[in-house]
């Protein structure tokens, strides 16, 4: 009796403690360590980086990877199979394309915020730029490449709008994204610049003189959405889904962009 009794005992706590690492095993594998890239227009770093910080405390498991650049820049590298799991694009051309191309489905894309186009000088220089109107005055102005730089495609369009860009072409200084010309003019490189308004806003070292009316340029957009190849489409999901909750908002709209 004792016997079988000892055999009933060594059975049921073997049985308990295989349920037990099962479920410790369950435990593991839903709180397995996971690293998203995003690859990101390099304008949205900043607010990217508060909202990320929150999000990484709240879920400890995930880690956000940045790849920031030119959204021309980083449309080609997603295009050509470089790791990425969403895009945050400050161009809506560069993002279609993704998206005709089947690299992002339309269904895991959404408009997240906008922006403004403004001009700027060193703050403490003495620039001859008082605003768009007499930016001919300028030796050197700075602009990101229009060709791949979003910021500098909107700015090409207000300044051939206002008549201005066959007057200042010559005089133009090509940035690789939005944050290499702020440098320049932070610097005192330039005598002007043609920045995002949220560019302008993080520094100490410009001022913003005149904005670009609406009517001058294409509306400023940046979509978001999920890379169709993602090793990691659940976490991606979420905060893909984080990106567009009211807490993520208010700190777009903190550093100056707008609720699309």
């Amino acid at each position: 009796m004792f016997k079988k009794y000892s055999i009933l005992t060594a059975v049921l706590t073997a049985f308990l403690l295989a349920a037990g690492c099962s479920a410790n095993q369950s435990t593991t594998d839903s709180e397995k360590k996971v690293t998203l890239t995003l690859s990101a227009a390099a304008s949205a770093q900043d607010a990217l980086e508060e909202i990320q910080k929150n999000y990484e405390k709240e879920h400890q498991n995930i880690t956000i990877q940045d790849n920031y650049g030119s959204s021309g820049a980083l449309q080609k590298q997603i295009s050509q199979g470089a790791g990425a799991d969403l895009f945050f694009s400050a161009a809506e051309d560069k993002f279609q394309k993704l998206v005709d191309d089947g690299d992002i489905a339309k269904k895991d894309s959404t408009d997240l915020v906008g922006n403004e186009i403004v001009l700027v000088v060193p703050k403490n220089g003495d620039s001859p730029v008082t605003s768009f109107s007499n930016l001919a005055d300028s030796e050197k102005i700075a602009l990101g490449t229009p060709e791949s730089v979003p910021a500098g495609a909107y700015g090409k369009e207000s300044l051939t709008k206002l008549s201005l860009w066959d007057k200042v072409k010559d005089k133009i200084v090509y940035g690789k994204d939005v944050r290499q010309v702020l440098s320049y003019v932070e610097t005192g490189n330039v005598d002007a610049g043609v920045v995002y308004k949220t560019d302008a806003l993080i520094s100490k070292k410009v001022k913003i003189i005149d904005e670009a009316k609406a009517d001058t340029h294409s509306p400023i957009v940046y979509p978001l959405g999920i890379v169709k190849d993602t090793k990691h489409r659940k976490e991606a999901k979420e905060f893909y889904e984080y990106l567009q909750s009211d807490e993520a908002m208010k700190v777009f709209e903190k550093y100056g962009f707008t609720a699309e």
